[in-house]
């Protein structure tokens, strides 16, 4: 059984349980997520089962939209719901525009400091054990980008919202951050992952559905669908060029690889994956290199 699988992750479970279920749905021990949500949070997980997993690390890098609730007037270790509460404050009369104004400073190319409390290692251990030792430690600030960030609706004191961003991104650090800059502090009170690169989480499975082999069978998606890569065809005859890793040339491909730079997937005639590669410009004309062989 081979394939990715969309699943709405519901609140309450880690996106280990979530991986726990599935293998024991479809009775295999291959499956892995391809980015983790917080245990609160619900929706979209993507789930590489068999060959496929060798997919996770170009699915785990695709850019995602979230929608949540930012509460206003408190602030928490954790930044969201799920922390101990270390500040309140007044909220101030606002509307929708001078808290979009606040969180428009955000979108962009940015840094992000992670909280304490996340899976971001220091010295070689996770910050939310140091934290759970009551300690604080200096954290590096990462480049993030923020491509929107938008105020939905505002009943005080939450406000409703939706935002695309990178890899790697925190949403609820945006909220801290945006709360310190109101003045009245701010947590992530709910957290909804609404897609990850091309997928939505409308076309996921609910986890109640997948109670067997054949229902998750009926949900998988091939690993030639998985990824919005561009794909070239290879001849018949050059089928085991790709499948020893050699690079391919024009002569290789039934139709000339029209970009220059980047990955590419590369299919057989019958439109099945079969590797990965990376593309390189010559005098000859666009080379392919094999790096993901599957078949």
């Amino acid at each position: 059984m081979t394939g990715i699988l969309l699943v709405d992750k519901p609140a309450g479970m880690t996106s280990h349980d979530v991986v726990d279920h599935v293998r024991k749905a479809a009775g295999i021990r291959r499956v892995g997520h391809t980015g983790t949500l917080d245990p609160n949070a619900t929706g979209l997980l993507i789930l590489c089962l068999g060959k496929a997993t060798r997919l996770s690390e170009h699915l785990t890098g695709l850019d995602k939209a979230y929608e949540g609730t930012m509460r206003l007037g408190v602030v928490t270790d954790s930044y969201d719901s799920d922390g101990e509460v270390v500040e309140e404050h007044p909220v101030p009369e606002l509307d929708i525009p001078a808290i979009q104004a606040v969180c428009d400073q955000f979108v962009g190319d940015i840094q992000q400091v992670p909280p304490m409390v996340s899976a971001v290692k220091v010295d070689g251990q996770p910050l939310y054990k140091r934290a759970r030792k009551g300690e604080v430690v200096e954290r590096q600030a990462r480049p993030v980008t923020v491509s929107e960030f938008t105020v939905l609706g505002y009943t005080p004191p939450e406000a409703t919202l939706r935002v695309r961003c990178t890899r790697g991104t925190y949403v609820r650090s945006l909220c801290h951050e945006v709360g310190e800059r109101l003045g009245c502090g701010a947590i992530l009170s709910e957290l909804r992952r609404t897609e990850v690169g091309p997928h939505n989480v409308t076309d996921a499975a609910v986890l109640d559905a997948l109670q067997n082999r054949e229902d998750v069978f009926s949900r998988l998606i091939p690993m030639g669908e998985a990824l919005d890569y561009p794909a070239v065809t290879v001849r018949g005859e050059s089928r085991n060029v790709v499948l020893t890793g050699g690079t391919l040339a024009p002569r290789d491909l039934l139709k000339p690889c029209m970009q220059t730079e980047g990955w590419v997937q590369v299919k057989g005639e019958n439109g099945h994956l079969l590797a990965l590669g990376q593309i390189e410009t010559s005098a000859a004309g666009a080379l392919i290199h094999p790096k993901r062989v599957f078949d």
